[in-house]
């Protein structure tokens, strides 16, 4: 479902798909245990991750408030560059999920902390082609490693979290490696951010907001990194 459609429904209708969506949201939202594998010590300050799960306005505006990320881009990965384009991506089979690239200092906040962030409160990792009122392949959950470490990591995580059974269903969130993240349209940056009134990001993202400042008050921070997006592929 695009969402040009979703925000030309009528109020009422909004508010019946804003009360399912938070207590979707409620059910899934939990303080999950960190990684259990231990992580190398950082030495480097930058680092970069892909997170692909729904809409890419609320998971960017999530890695917006967390301390340690330094900068973030609403973008398209999983496929094609001259495919990455709002309107052709929305078709469902250009093969790229709405994705983030989030830049953190590694010495501030850990990839593990961000997985368990992502995991926690930016989306339901159970559900599969689609996240809330967003359906399709374009709204798949994926974590798009750049390492052969992050790469690691994830899937040592993801079968801890399987093994403690945290969520009622299994993971869905796929593993692949990164060929090729390119930013989303101008309009599309720290959209959260810029229009917290807007009738999709009031219902949809601003409770994840919530969520990350009450499970994880010590990474939250309370103003946004606001990022412009980057010409070209990364």
């Amino acid at each position: 479902m695009k969402r040009s459609g979703i925000l030309g429904v009528s109020l009422v209708a909004m508010s019946v798909l804003g009360t399912a969506c938070q207590a979707e949201g409620a059910a899934f939202a939990t303080r999950l245990p960190p990684p259990a594998a231990a992580e190398a010590p950082a030495t480097a300050h930058h680092a970069t991750a892909i997170f692909a799960g729904g809409c890419f306005w609320g998971v960017q505006s999530v890695f917006q408030h967390i301390r340690g990320v330094t900068a973030t881009r609403a973008g398209y990965d999983g496929g094609a560059k001259n495919t990455a384009e709002y309107e052709t991506v929305g078709g469902g089979d250009t093969g790229h999920a709405e994705s983030v690239a989030v830049d953190y200092d590694p010495t501030q906040v850990s990839y593990g902390t961000l997985m368990r962030v992502f995991f926690s409160v930016a989306l339901d990792p159970t559900q599969v082609d689609r996240q809330f009122p967003d359906v399709g392949s374009q709204y798949r959950s994926v974590l798009f490693t750049r390492t052969p470490e992050q790469a690691n990591e994830a899937r040592a995580y993801i079968q801890q979290l399987n093994a403690a059974h945290v969520f009622a269903r299994p993971i869905a969130t796929q593993i692949v490696p990164d060929h090729g993240f390119y930013p989303a349209e101008d309009y599309h940056q720290n959209f959260a951010a810029l229009y917290p009134d807007n009738s999709y990001i009031a219902t949809y993202d601003a409770p994840r907001i919530e969520a990350l400042k009450m499970i994880y008050g010590g990474l939250y921070r309370d103003r946004p990194i606001l990022t412009l997006a980057a010409p070209g592929g990364t």
